[in-house]
């Protein structure tokens, strides 16, 4: 058998249920509509209490879990800028490197240059 599904609400269904709800007049009709909805009367109740306390997030979903700590952000953009130093770091030696070598490269050219040239006294 399947197990059955919490329903949610969005914030644009609990508006116009609520509206609905207001304008029942007659007795049973809030029930019937209730039903209808599949809505419990502590939900009504819920978002009637945060409609009239004019929270303006109240009828959005709210996030789960712990909330995002601010210093915890900085301290993970500060491990990546340091990873990226690092990586820097090591391509600026591996350039280094290149760089003498192509120095010593050159100095051997330019003596095999003067080795080739006839002396001509």
């Amino acid at each position: 058998m399947p197990r059955a599904r919490r329903r949610n609400f969005t914030p644009a269904d609990r508006r116009r249920i609520l509206l609905a709800v207001d304008r029942c007049t007659r007795p049973g009709e809030i029930g019937a509509l209730m039903r209808r909805e599949g809505v419990y009367s502590s939900s009504l109740s819920t978002w009637r209490r945060q409609r009239d306390a004019a929270d303006l997030t109240a009828l959005l979903p709210q996030k789960r879990g712990p909330k995002p700590n601010p210093g915890r952000a900085d301290l993970l953009q500060i491990a990546q800028l340091k990873r990226d130093n690092d990586k820097l770091k090591v391509q600026l030696h591996k350039a280094n490197l290149v760089i003498e070598v192509q120095k010593k490269v050159g100095a051997l050219l330019a003596l095999l240059e003067q080795d080739s040239k006839p002396e001509s006294t």
